[in-house]
């Protein structure tokens, strides 16, 4: 093995170390316990940097599986899209590391959430350098389980256990679906790798859609989009830093980058495609609704991440994979730095994450205040900052497939502006609302400086992102100018009248002005699934309940054990053991059999 694929190996096994040693040898030890963990992410780091630089270009592979016709492999494929993507889940996940040493600092189960993060770390790695199905799939379900357990980590909290509950459950029934679809590319193809000549195996089937759709379901869980989103408000129950991570660059961002991976199944199929981008379209516009009316500020960045993951996923169904990679890198460096500094409010306020209990935090937390604002202004998309190209690329690219997405997505833009002027002009402006409001204070230093590096990136990062630009610039020149100067124009104006008419509205309001109940409820969703598929699920447990312990149960396995027994009873009579019991027996058979016969005659 040459050292290029020895350092390929190393960029998986370092966070998969460091959470082995964690949780067999360093659970006592908290300090060396995130200093392991802390390290390990660095390596993969400063891997993924050799990676980006060129220093590791070939695929790195060792045979698994051969059985007849059916080869899988444990391997890496360090393409452009995984480069890109190495850095943002290593860069970003590095920040987040280094934050949750003084978010976590005072928590007793900090070894353990560190070796839980560097699994979350591996299983997100594992996806991103996949090269066939079988070995995305392995590292999909990890994901879910280091998923499971930091969205639970503060299991003594019913809330968070039925959070992470909701979480793997709804990530089962897409991933279901997703197993489905790759079983059926195995059966067009004989084949488990993402090879894109194999396209031709399914070119015009006419089951290709449905392939599609079911691997489609995948992302439908992981980057929660309607109807399997219902988990991710949810996933706030977990630590800030873990929402920073679930939300920024890895389970939500899994999705999309699966998409873009298998972009040569779904592009076989306009029918697929039109879904994926409905759906998407539809989850963003959905998702902004919601998050004007939310007042938690952790749910109100959950909404908004839902929001942008639905432009992604517009993006890809209307072959528009470049511009999605482009959100997806700028989205991570924005929404991660919002989550954080989200926590810093909530680590000084005591975990009060009402918005309505905030206020003036300007003046208290300067560093935390103007980190913020950048993170606001990218996610609004001002003019720029990182948001503002990304976005602007989707809505260039949407438009030349569809119109009504087209505005569906700008109208969305401005619902974005909108609710995060009011969650910041509420949380940071005016005068503070509450006692802990009033004695807040600046974060500590090791929670700043990532949110100082992460906001240097959601400030340029619009500008240039490694291994992408050159695809941009070719995906750019299907339109021209003027169209791209008008969609700009129309950007701009949308945003800034969103940002205009939440400062307006709520400048130096101490309560909601006005409630819509559809959206401060979530368009109901919780309670339709509950009126719905949780009572169906309640009736089929209690027939299949009823079934299993009477006939099944009483009826067959006890009812024969009876049957059994009471004739095992019967025969015993019979078997005395007594010679002269035996002979008149036997002489009143022969003369029951004498009888029957003189009857019969």
């Amino acid at each position: 093995m040459n050292t290029s694929s020895l350092l390929a190996w190393v960029l998986l096994l370092s966070p998969l170390l460091s959470a082995f040693m964690i949780w067999a040898f360093l659970k006592p030890f908290p300090f060396l316990s995130q200093i392991v963990s802390v390290g390990a992410c660095a390596i993969s780091f400063l891997i993924a940097i050799g990676v980006a630089l060129g220093s590791i270009h070939e695929p790195v592979a060792i045979n698994w599986i051969d059985i007849g016709g059916l080869t899988i492999q444990l391997g890496m494929v360090f393409d452009s899209l995984s480069k890109v993507m190495l850095l943002v889940v290593t860069g970003v996940g590095l920040m987040i590391h280094i934050y949750s040493m003084g978010y976590m600092g005072e928590d007793p189960g900090r070894s353990r959430f560190f070796a839980e993060l560097s699994l979350f770390m591996l299983s997100m790695l594992g996806i991103v350098v996949a090269t066939n199905f079988i070995m995305m799939y392995i590292f999909w379900e990890l994901v879910g389980v280091s998923s499971y357990l930091l969205i639970g980590f503060w299991f003594e909290k019913p809330s968070a256990a039925s959070a992470a509950t909701k979480a793997f459950l709804a990530n089962r029934i897409g991933d279901f679906g997703f197993l489905l679809g790759i079983i059926m590319f195995w059966t067009f193809t004989g084949s488990l790798m993402f090879d894109p000549s194999l396209s031709s195996y399914f070119k015009g089937h006419p089951l290709v859609t449905i392939m599609g759709l079911l691997l489609f379901c995948g992302c439908v869980g992981k980057s929660a989009q309607i109807p399997l989103h219902v988990w991710l408000p949810d996933a706030m129950e977990g630590p800030t830093p873990v929402s920073a991570l679930i939300h920024a660059a890895t389970m939500v961002a899994a999705g999309v980058y699966m998409l873009c991976r298998i972009f040569f199944v779904l592009e076989q199929s306009e029918q697929a495609l039109e879904v994926i981008a409905w759906t998407g379209g539809i989850t963003a516009l959905v998702a902004a609704l919601t998050a004007t009316q939310q007042d938690d500020i952790k749910r109100i960045l959950a909404y908004s991440t839902m929001s942008q993951l639905g432009y992604m996923v517009m993006a890809v169904g209307s072959s528009a994979t470049i511009a999605a990679m482009f959100h997806l890198c700028t989205h991570a460096f924005f929404k991660a730095l919002l989550f954080l500094g989200a926590g810093s409010i909530l680590h000084v306020l005591h975990h009060e994450q009402d918005i309505w209990k905030m206020g003036g935090l300007w003046k208290k937390m300067p560093v935390t205040f103007v980190t913020f604002l950048i993170g606001t202004c990218a996610l609004a998309g001002i003019p720029g900052f990182s948001g503002f190209f990304s976005k602007d690329t989707i809505l260039e690219m949407v438009g030349e497939k569809n119109k009504m997405l087209f505005w569906l997505g700008l109208f969305t833009a401005g619902l974005t502006a909108f609710y995060m002027t009011r969650l910041f002009v509420v949380t940071f402006l005016g005068t503070p609302k509450s006692e802990v409001a009033e004695h807040a204070h600046e974060s500590p230093s090791v929670m700043g400086l990532p949110m100082i590096v992460l906001s240097f990136f959601a400030l340029v990062g619009g500008y240039s992102v490694v291994g992408i630009e050159k695809a941009l610039g070719t995906a750019h020149e299907a339109m021209s100018e003027a169209a791209k100067l008008n969609v700009m124009i129309l950007s701009v104006l949308v945003g800034l009248t969103g940002v205009g008419i939440g400062a307006f509205a709520y400048w130096k309001k101490q309560k909601e002005i006005v409630i819509f109940p559809l959206f401060k409820n979530k368009f109901y969703f919780d309670e339709l699934y509950d009126l719905t598929l949780l009572k169906l699920q309640q009736l089929l447990a209690g027939i299949f309940a009823w079934l299993d312990e009477w006939i099944i149960g009483f009826g067959i396995v006890r009812g024969s054990a009876f049957l059994v027994s009471v004739g095992g009873e019967l025969l015993r009579v019979f078997q005395t053991g007594n010679i002269r019991s035996y002979a008149f027996i036997f002489g009143a058979g022969a003369a029951a059999i004498l009888v029957f016969f003189l009857i019969r005659s």
